[in-house]
């Protein structure tokens, strides 16, 4: 290891940097460029327009897109989604949503419990402990993975928008986030205090039974409180009214959504030395709802997890799926692409890394959640996929984008599929018991 004195930087070395950047024949042209327009701009390729044109051999008819604003809830609107294609086709009825407002509701509030008990089962570690850290550095937040929606609906049921529409503090969801993490903050002072002074199991339960109400006041204050019994009343696509009374969160799940949560489950590409494919993993403190359904991945090959899509696709049905939506990808043309962006060409250095050194060296993990709704099949090969994404219809074609297959092999690393597509042998893996990562494992990452 080099010392302090020749590891730093020597008006030598910056003499020998001036010289060979000035050397340099595109040197001035690159910086006026890139000065004035930017990385992005200026490394843009636009040979990735034609490339990307939005046309699929396979493509499912969903409607048009949802919106979910100024928050971070498209783990949530992409699950909805799916099952709102399942509902539109059953019951003729294309434009509509499912409340998201509803299960963020539930997913806070047992967002809450999920810390307090994460507060407790780590209240003998010193503050400096990495998981307490860990803990206080973001108590809770708007995303979520697919088993954590399932979690909310299996124990809540679900209602139509028109039941619990959005609210300010659902679509704009800093103030309520900042205040409920600072509640959170501050009650875990007091379990961790409580603890440290040796307070009975009924000193602790009624403390924490104190802090949930009032978590549920600030939930009700700001997204409205959710409906325990309802009128579901609608016109379908053809104008026919039907109204349908009394039903609860869950018989409306039962009856309009009706999939079974079970059958589907979570399958990822992570191809990180530490996960040998073809297994199962879970990450420790990842959840919402104490005692609710487990995180649960089933690791498989690039190959596998594409043929597990295309088979849902087939079949007719949307699959939701994570990704790194940031990386090499323009938001206004909705077009995620590995080609969009030449930065090693413009820059003239080397950029690349494989997906498993972005995964382990916190270059990339799963940032969003979208909608697969088709894919164009090339000699039975996957080209390009359809995606719907929930940035409202200003972006993309009508908030529908375009992701190239290369693009899906480096930056997609979760997809949900029904186990029923899953062969012989990794339905047994699938079932097995899963491995436990540590919390700030990259397969943790909340969409």
């Amino acid at each position: 290891m080099s010392n302090d004195k020749t590891a730093a930087i020597s008006s030598d070395q910056i003499t020998r940097y001036q010289t060979l950047f000035n050397d340099r024949k595109d040197a001035k042209v690159v910086e006026r460029a890139v000065s004035h327009q930017g990385i992005l701009a200026t490394s843009a390729d636009f040979a990735s327009d034609t490339d990307m044109t939005p046309v699929f051999s396979i493509e499912l008819d969903t409607g048009k897109v949802a919106n979910q604003k100024q928050s971070g809830r498209c783990w949530m609107f992409a699950a909805l989604n799916t099952m709102r294609h399942h509902l539109a086709d059953l019951f003729n009825l294309s434009d509509f949503e499912l409340s998201q407002n509803y299960t963020n509701f539930w997913d806070k509030f047992e967002k809450a419990n999920y810390f307090y008990q994460n507060v407790l089962d780590t209240a003998d570690q010193p503050l400096t402990s990495r998981k307490v850290a860990f803990l206080m550095a973001t108590p809770q937040q708007d995303g979520g993975q697919w088993d954590m929606l399932c979690a909310i609906i299996e124990k809540y049921g679900i209602v139509p928008r028109s039941v619990m529409p959005e609210t300010y503090n659902s679509s704009k969801s800093s103030e309520l986030n900042s205040t409920l993490n600072k509640k959170l903050r501050k009650d875990a002072v007091t379990l961790r205090g409580l603890t440290a002074k040796g307070a009975s199991d009924d000193e602790i339960a009624a403390a924490r039974d104190k802090m949930l109400g009032e978590v549920y006041r600030l939930l009700c204050y700001t997204l409205g409180e959710p409906a325990q019994k309802f009128d579901f009343e609608y016109r379908d696509d053809d104008k026919n009214y039907h109204i349908d009374r009394d039903l609860t969160p869950k018989s409306f799940y039962d009856k309009y959504v009706g999939c079974n949560l079970a059958d589907y489950v979570s399958i990822i590409n992570s191809p990180t030395s530490d996960k040998p494919y073809n297994k199962t993993y879970t990450v420790e403190m990842l959840g919402n709802v104490v005692g609710g359904r487990e995180v649960k991945h089933l690791n498989v090959t690039m190959d596998d997890f594409k043929q597990l899509a295309i088979a849902q696709l087939k079949d007719g049905q949307s699959v939701w799926f994570g990704c790194d939506v940031g990386q090499s990808s323009d938001r206004q043309k909705g077009i995620m692409d590995t080609n969009a962006y030449k930065k090693d060409e413009l820059l003239d250095m080397d950029l690349s890394m494989t997906k498993a050194e972005r995964l382990d060296y916190a270059e990339s993990l799963m940032t969003h959640a979208m909608v697969i709704t088709g894919v164009d099949l090339v000699d039975g090969k996957p080209t390009k996929w359809k995606v719907e994404n929930s940035w409202g219809d200003k972006v993309g074609t009508k908030g529908y984008f375009v992701m190239s297959d290369s693009w899906m092999t480096e930056y997609c690393y979760q997809v949900v599929v029904n186990k029923k597509y899953l062969s012989p042998e990794l339905r047994q893996a699938q079932e097995a018991e899963p491995t436990v990562l540590a919390p700030w494992d990259p397969m943790g990452a909340l969409a």
